[in-house]
């Protein structure tokens, strides 16, 4: 992670330079972020897969955006403050018609902002969230909100030595299960900390499935779905010999 830079400097509208800062409104608070500057190829070296080098790009302009917030939120001992205020951004922003506002260029920028204010009282943002929010609106950025919130997730995990597990269950399990989840995979990883996103999953007919490790890579099912797949794969109707 960078290290935090307290250097006053003022607010960027579109993506910054390498040497471009974020600069939050009240006085008392501001954040300094490395921006990778994005180069476009020339009309002699464009891109074989244009939709992929976007890809990329944005995925860029994402982590930097994330690590930036992160910066802020560990110099000011706000860490887990943060990661729940990233948490409301992406249920706020996962409603279509919030989305579609704040992505429509016709909508005037300070009604945007004040929608902003709206929402950060209502769901008690904190200062520098708020005014991160209102960065990604007048840099138009606003599309990345979906990839800012994994890649912020990545880096909070990072920082605090956190495992993140996903349990997909047919139904809601009950938290003294989930604690017991998040003991056994903490055993498992040998992670500081375990954090649990619960998913209903109704084709596990039974039981539950846990996802960790990097990306969801590693599997535990537990499902009756697994169970009944398994007992199909260990038939062998070629040896069955029907009565005529």
């Amino acid at each position: 992670m960078a290290t935090l830079q307290q250097i006053p400097t003022s607010l960027q509208p579109k993506i910054p330079s390498p040497k471009a800062q974020f600069l939050h409104k009240p006085s008392t608070l501001s954040f300094a972020a490395t921006i990778p500057s994005l180069r476009f190829a020339s009309a002699h070296t464009r891109p074989r897969n244009p939709a992929a080098a976007g890809a990329r790009m944005s995925a860029t302009a994402a982590g930097s955006y994330a690590a930036a917030l992160a910066d802020v939120a560990k110099s000011n001992g706000t860490l887990d403050a943060t990661s729940a205020d990233v948490e409301k951004i992406d249920k706020m922003f996962s409603d279509e018609g919030v989305f579609k506002f704040f992505s429509n260029p016709t909508v005037d920028l300070e009604k945007k902002r004040g929608l902003v204010d709206e929402i950060s009282a209502s769901s008690a943002l904190q200062p520098h969230t708020a005014n991160f929010l209102n960065i990604l609106i007048e840099a138009k950025r606003t599309d990345l909100i979906k990839d800012i919130v994994k890649e912020f997730e990545m880096v909070y995990n990072r920082l605090t030595d956190t495992e993140l597990a996903t349990v997909s269950s047919v139904v809601k399990l009950e938290p003294q299960h989930l604690a017991q989840i998040a003991k056994q995979v903490q055993k498992l990883t040998g992670a500081k900390n375990v954090r649990i996103k619960t998913a209903i999953d109704p084709t596990l007919v039974a039981g539950f499935t846990i996802r960790y490790g990097n990306a969801g890579s590693k599997l535990i099912d537990m499902s009756v779905k697994k169970q009944l797949e398994d007992i199909a794969a260990q038939l062998d109707l070629g040896d069955i010999q029907l009565a005529v």
